[in-house]
């Protein structure tokens, strides 16, 4: 699978992890979920690191869309407030994502 893919899957499990963790706070039952939410998505990104990405971009990239996309999941799925302050807000951080990611990237010496 090419690497981009393995960090949107981290993403996605990450956010469905996250949004469990709301859940959980309701229903007990949902802590599985946020388990196997967080670890897969620890774990894809460790493999996005080992095929050579650096960690500031992985990274940026990770938590940025994350935050994004939780914000507007728990605005649909558990009706929590989205301001229009809340909006630009994530805007800043999607802008500030794809300025790292839009960069020119120098090589970097892998650790064998």
């Amino acid at each position: 699978m090419q690497t981009w893919g393995l960090l949107a899957m981290a993403i996605a499990f990450e956010v469905a992890g996250t949004l469990a963790l709301r859940a959980a706070a309701d229903h007990w039952g949902w802590i599985i979920a946020v388990v196997v939410g967080y670890t897969a998505a620890l774990g894809l990104l460790g493999v996005v690191l080992r095929r050579g990405v650096p960690i500031g971009v992985t990274y940026s990239i990770w938590s940025g869309a994350g935050v994004a996309l939780t914000a507007v999941f728990g605005w649909v799925l558990f009706d929590e407030a989205l301001t229009l302050l809340d909006a630009a807000g994530l805007l800043c951080i999607v802008g500030g994502v794809a300025l790292v990611q839009s960069t020119p990237k120098r090589e970097y010496a892998t650790c064998t």
